[in-house]
């Protein structure tokens, strides 16, 4: 007898497919810039903020953590202006919690990213356990502003604020057999909805990097956004950021990071390897199995531009691969 193979959700045809422009006239997110809100009549979420008609914004009154006044580094400019945050509040990947898009800032207040600590073991001199605010104190904070590129072929334009990953990588001394850094998501079911309703997936999110990717310059541990902490639908209280990486490789909520000798398993790669693979660079000339990377659709406007190699940052990893 034969079986039939059951679809996942991500696994849609291609008259499944909601144009992206379609979806966000839907959502009327374009009414929303500045301060307006995503949707009318739905009660407030503890986190949430509110415009002046009571009804919910996806951008949040208070955070966890406070990362204070960051300097803008002018190194990292781009060629397009930042998108609204609001927009980029209430667009969001974080299949923790939910598949749908607009949905992820709705319930993303079951996440608590206060207390928080982040684990280093593996092949370094110095392990340790360190505390969020410690980290958000004694790391070196700065905002940039980075292109982000989605696999899905949608992209953004985002002020982070974070430490470069070498900052924290030094702290602890990696040692040379060291040649990966795997990164794990916090294991905590209770605060991510979607991960009990898809239990079919590899959690908690796993991610990994080369040694030398992690290293370089452009490779950040984002605590901020937008002159402020990280709120929960972009990962809070910290995330990986490596603008040159399709958005799956920029990990939510990381609470371990392991120095390894072997490449590690990452998420998607592990459950679809033929769509995903595990360096994710954007690559304009090597298409999705489902659709081409040679353009993106920029958010919200639905403008179609081309995509540039390594996302824009050739000059600083194109050496990285040879």
């Amino acid at each position: 007898m034969t079986q039939v193979p059951r679809r996942r959700p991500w696994q849609l045809r291609d008259n499944e497919l909601t144009d992206e422009k379609d979806w966000l006239h839907r959502r009327q997110i374009i009414r929303a810039l500045g301060l307006g809100s995503i949707a009318a009549g739905v009660g407030i979420l503890p986190g949430c903020g509110a415009d002046a008609t009571g009804t919910q914004s996806p951008l949040q009154e208070r955070y966890a953590h406070e990362v204070g006044p960051a300097h803008r580094n002018a190194a990292y400019t781009l060629d397009r202006p930042l998108t609204e945050e609001v927009v980029a509040a209430s667009y969001n990947n974080f299949y923790e919690f939910s598949t749908d898009k607009a949905e992820v800032w709705r319930i993303a207040h079951t996440l608590e990213p206060r207390p928080w600590a982040v684990e280093v073991t593996g092949a370094c001199q110095r392990p340790g356990t360190f505390d969020m605010d410690d980290l958000i104190r004694t790391m070196p904070l700065e905002e940039r502003t980075y292109r982000f590129r989605c696999v899905e072929a949608w992209s953004m334009a985002v002020p982070w604020i974070g430490f470069p990953i070498k900052a924290l990588l030094d702290r602890v001394e990696p040692t040379g057999s060291a040649k990966y850094v795997r990164m794990v998501t916090r294991d905590a079911p209770r605060m991510f909805p979607g991960v009990v309703r898809q239990s079919w997936y590899p959690w908690p999110y796993h991610e990994g990097l080369t040694m030398a990717e992690a290293m370089n310059e452009l490779a950040l541990f984002a605590v901020g956004i937008y002159g402020h902490a990280l709120p929960n639908q972009h990962g809070a209280p910290i995330r990986l950021v490596v603008p040159w990486k399709y958005g799956y490789k920029n990990i939510k909520s990381i609470a371990k990071i392991e120095l390894v000798e072997e490449r590690p398993p990452t998420f998607w790669n592990e459950e679809v390897p033929e769509e995903y693979d595990f360096l994710g660079n954007v690559r304009p000339d090597i298409p999705h199995a489902r659709w081409s990377q040679a353009t993106e659709r920029v958010i919200p406007s639905g403008e179609r531009i081309p995509t540039l190699m390594y996302n824009g940052y050739a000059d600083q990893v194109a050496a990285l691969y040879g």
